[in-house]
């Protein structure tokens, strides 16, 4: 049995988009029984020759113990392609077939795990050696409070297309409108594929600036159009559920007031690595974003265990990211995913990994979906508009599971903005539902400039409408468990945009 994750803690394009001081080991995170089986083991090879990519964890957060560790990492044939400094964890390519236990050998201690990162070569090159421009990154750039301007007109004008946002209907984020469309001074990263540059609906609202590509190896990449879509839309249409703006112009975001920064930890196959996620949540911190949206989960394990060496690494390093960027002020919202499963009970998979061959594998409770399972990750579930009333029924797709689950968001038919002609298309999967929450929770940091990420995920929360349990659509996966106040279809309830502004 999967295990229930703490309280307070996707359609795939391609493979895992969803259509994302010594810190404690994710081991920590999750209690296995003693006699619970072991998952089953899925080598990863790396033979001589091939460039494959690892993440190196240092035991020790210091200055000094990362010194060490990376040269060893360069002692045994690695070239450090970014180091993260503020969480010990450093991302590395080699060709060396011994890499693993040559680098721990030559640390003398200073490396807690290791773990290559994809079952493939790596295909974008080396960017080169860049442990010192990530090192010397400090604190919490570009934003700065002051007073909070919500931007709000006196009489609220739709624009044309509003009237099929359904979506914000359900949420009252139509409502929550005729109050605030959300601050100026908030940023929203959108982890994902890139976010159209020039979307009529969109292009007020991307801070450029606070833009970066990380799916150059999982390095920093700050060109002037490297976090732009390539193969992909899907981020694109993320965004404009998030923030598209009140132009009378096509449709309207769920804050669209607020500042949209572009991630992009997407490769051009589709792929979301380990190192791209740790890229993308240092970035986020690093920079003061105040919310992230992650409509992925991270390739190329649906679920990453605790009891495989490679698998543990790559999931502690993710696990560093997300723990460190929320200390620094980031609350973040996760889609459940699109397979069907109730994620407490689950105890297979046949999906993984997605970027080799998969295979059918034994899960346990020490086996998690990241970044959806991390603690303090909203985990958003997807419901589906019943007829052409406001009433909803758990999407067919999404993922669930009692204790998992935060709050369900709108999902199927989702209408927001996409590349192809600067026009606007419909979109089902959590993938949809998440940025509803991402952007309910810009509303809410806007009126609630000080509150902690702790404090927002508890209000987001509460403030959600009870969603009694009731069949999925098309009856499909596993049957609701809980009570109204908080189950397996929709946590703690439908997340509530007008709470957030008023409350």
């Amino acid at each position: 049995m999967k295990n229930v994750r703490s309280r307070t803690a996707v359609l795939a394009a391609s493979a895992a988009l969803l259509v994302g001081s010594a810190l404690a080991p994710t081991s920590a995170l999750a209690h296995m029984p003693a006699a619970e089986p072991p998952s089953t083991p899925v080598p990863i090879a790396t033979p001589q020759g091939q460039l494959s990519s690892y993440v190196v964890n240092v035991r020790k957060v210091n200055e000094g113990q990362i010194a060490k560790a990376e040269r060893a990492v360069r002692a045994a044939g690695g070239t450090v392609v970014a180091s993260w400094h503020k969480i010990g964890v450093i991302v590395v390519h080699s060709r060396e077939a011994d890499f693993r236990t040559e680098v721990v050998r030559k640390a003398r201690g200073a490396v807690q795990s290791v773990g290559a990162t994809r079952t493939t070569a790596v295909t974008e090159g080396t960017p080169g050696d860049a442990s010192q421009p990530t090192a010397k990154a400090r604190g919490r750039a570009g934003i700065t409070r002051g007073e909070f301007a919500n931007t709000v007109a006196a009489d609220v004008v739709p624009d044309p297309r509003e009237g099929e946002q359904w979506d914000n209907q359900m949420i009252k984020a139509d409502a929550a409108h005729n109050v605030s469309d959300g601050s100026r001074e908030v940023v929203v990263g959108v982890l994902d594929s890139g976010i159209d540059a020039d979307h009529p609906d969109l292009v007020a609202n991307i801070d450029t600036s606070l833009s970066v590509n990380c799916s150059d190896a999982g390095a920093l990449d700050r060109s002037a159009t490297g976090w732009q879509p390539t193969t992909s839309d899907h981020g694109t249409h993320v965004a404009g559920t998030i923030a598209a703006a009140r132009n009378g112009v096509g449709i309207v975001g769920v804050a669209p007031g607020v500042r949209l920064a572009s991630v992009k930890v997407v490769n051009d196959d589709g792929y979301i690595y380990p190192e791209y996620a740790v890229c993308g949540f240092m970035w986020a911190g690093l920079k003061g974003m105040d919310v992230t949206n992650n409509s992925y989960y991270v390739d190329p394990f649906m679920y990453w265990c605790s009891d495989q060496p490679d698998q543990k690494a790559a999931k502690e390093a993710v696990a560093r990211a997300v723990a460190w960027s929320t200390k620094k002020g980031t609350v973040h919202a996760a889609a459940a995913g699109n397979a069907a499963t109730d994620l407490a009970t689950n105890t297979s998979d046949d999906s993984s990994p997605n970027d080799s061959t998969a295979v059918e594998r034994t899960i346990n409770s020490g086996c998690l979906d990241i970044p959806a399972e991390l603690p303090g990750v909203v985990t958003v579930s997807s419901f589906a508009r019943v007829g052409t009333t406001l009433d909803s029924e758990l999407s067919y797709f999404s993922n669930r599971g009692l204790g998992v689950i935060d709050v369900g968001a709108p999902g199927s038919r989702i209408l927001s903005t996409i590349v192809n002609g600067n026009g606007y298309g419909l979109k089902s999967g959590t993938s949809m539902a998440s940025p509803h929450a991402a952007g309910v929770l810009a509303l809410m940091v806007s009126k609630h400039p000080t509150w902690k990420p702790a404090r927002l995920v508890a209000a987001l929360r509460s403030q959600a409408d009870d969603k009694a349990c009731a069949p999925a659509q098309y009856e499909e996966g596993a049957v609701c468990v809980g009570t109204d106040a908080d189950n397996s279809y929709a946590g703690e309830g439908m997340i509530d945009a007008l709470d957030a502004v008023t409350r």
